[in-house]
């Protein structure tokens, strides 16, 4: 008897183990699906946090009214947290393009999940009560449940969303979840009120997630075009953004958690825009810095100079990278240019590199996308470009992609100003893209910005050297005072926020 009860209180503490893994990833899946298909990381997961830990409050008063017998009730709970909080990537995404109040089925998600697992924990203390003293049961739970939370965090960025991605990944532990009550339903059919009951609603709930995780690529696909509309010929979860690439019957489109990076049929105007007219400007090219450009479409814009000697191009994701480098079709429209022995390509954080590197650059450009969450933000910050200086000579010329002075001037003359407390030149400037609208860029260096062409190039599709045309701004890309964008403010970031909230 005395072997079975340890048995029983082991088995049950493995349970809290599986408890607090499976919980933790649902929440962490929760938080990064928002911030895929929303926007914002650091709101939405300060979001789902909040409530998550709310609902587990919740959840863990309620737990006082459960009555009768309490593994029946713990197995069941268990089977429930599976379903639920398995199939959330697989609903939400369906009904991400179909529902005008997607955030409210979110949180209700994770409230739900919340409350499921807020449930177990005492229920399993009741259970355990009368089997392990007081002080040995509050510290060999919460041990479990702390070892459990912190297995989860290092697996889900490392190993989980890499490998199996955000679908598969919740509907992979709603399989453990339902494995653990599987388990426990043949392993104490003595001590259950109704096994078989149990058993056929677990089993059945078990099949139902595999064949879930089997057609997870499939599903994910479907919800995918119809969330952009058109083809899906690519996708990746990386450790840092969802990449999809989509075609339809005149373009190739990527996008990057939701949001439009690039279209093939009128990136040459953006790319164009950005890199030659400070390559025109500079005395010197032969050291060129690549900051974000993971497509490498800056580059190969920047190796059509021949005096060009090198190329180091630092870009966070190397799934990204990668794929750039490797894929035929996008080899094509890059023109292989991360291939060229010019190119040194550098996958990190570029705060940091930029932080840790003493090497001097003739020129540098900034191709990182919009400051739309915290994350990013911080690259357009004072800081940032004051680190930046150190990597500058007097002649140096800087290059930073603005957002639409149109449709976001704030954030536009925000990251401007900025800029112009580091360097005491810069100029503004903006060109039309189709697929974005209007679309702004700032130059910067420490010697005066006087359109003076050092070199041009015969054959570009959009750029004249006219540099005077495009730093023309009309009345309505114009912002009253701004501030500058700090880290510690990040008033860039909410400028973003603000201005582009009004037209999505």
């Amino acid at each position: 008897m005395d072997k079975k009860r340890l048995s029983l209180e082991l088995l049950l503490l493995f349970s809290v183990f599986v408890i607090a893994t499976c919980g933790l990833i649902y929440e962490l899946v929760a938080g990064a699906l928002a911030s895929y298909l929303l926007g914002d990381s650091v709101k939405q997961f300060s979001f789902i946090i909040g409530v998550y830990l709310f609902s587990m409050g919740v959840g863990s008063y309620l737990a006082k009214f459960i009555k009768g017998n309490l593994i029946d009730k713990f197995v069941e709970i268990e089977i429930l947290v599976g379903i639920v909080g398995g199939i959330s990537s697989v609903v939400l995404f369906i009904l991400f393009n179909t529902m005008a109040h997607f955030e409210a089925v979110l949180y209700l998600f994770v409230f739900f999940t919340g409350c499921l697992v807020g449930v177990e924990i005492p229920l399993l203390m009741n259970i355990l009560k009368d089997r392990v003293g007081f002080k040995d049961l509050v510290s060999n739970v919460f041990a479990f449940d702390y070892i459990g939370a912190l297995l989860a965090s290092i697996l889900f960025p490392l190993v989980l969303i890499p490998n199996l991605g955000i679908v598969k990944t919740p509907l992979f532990f709603g399989l453990i979840n339902i494995s653990i009550a599987i388990f426990l339903c043949f392993y104490l059919k003595t001590d259950l009120s109704k096994p078989i009951s149990l058993k056929v609603k677990a089993i059945g709930a078990f099949v139902f997630l595999l064949a879930l995780f089997i057609f997870s690529d499939k599903i994910l696909s479907y919800s995918e075009e119809k969330l952009y509309g058109e083809n899906v010929v690519f996708t990746k979860s990386s450790p840092y953004q969802r990449i999809v690439l989509t075609r339809n019957h005149r373009e190739f489109r990527l996008y990057l958690n939701n949001n439009l990076q690039f279209s093939s049929t009128d990136e040459y105007r953006y790319h164009e825009a950005l890199v030659h007219p400070v390559m025109s400007m500079a005395k010197n090219i032969d050291e060129v810095l690549v900051l974000g450009g993971g497509d490498g479409f800056a580059v190969r814009e920047i190796l059509k100079y021949k005096d060009v000697k090198k190329i180091t191009l630092v870009d966070l994701d190397g799934d990204m990278t990668q794929f750039f480098k490797n894929n035929e079709t996008m080899r094509q429209l890059n023109h292989h240019s991360l291939s060229d022995s010019k190119i040194e390509v550098i996958n990190k954080d570029a705060y940091i590199w930029v932080k840790e590197n003493k090497k001097k650059f003739d020129v540098i450009i900034i191709d990182f996308p919009d400051p739309s969450n915290y994350s990013l933000g911080k690259l357009y910050s004072l800081q940032f470009y004051k680190e930046l200086e150190r990597l500058t000579t007097p002649q140096t010329k800087i290059v930073v992609q603005t957002t639409s002075p149109y449709f976001a001037p704030k954030s536009f003359w925000c990251i401007e100003k900025t800029m112009n407390q580091i360097y005491p030149f810069t100029s503004a400037y903006h060109t039309y893209v189709p697929s974005f609208g209007e679309w702004g860029f700032s130059m910067a260096s420490f010697e005066p910005v006087n359109n003076k062409i050092y070199r041009r190039l015969p054959n570009l599709k959009y750029y004249d050297y006219n540099f005077s045309q495009v730093s023309y701004f009309n009345k309505d890309m114009k912002a009253d005072e701004v501030e500058v964008n700090r880290l510690d403010n990040q008033i860039l970031v909410r400028y973003f926020d603000e201005e582009w909230g009004k037209i999505q």
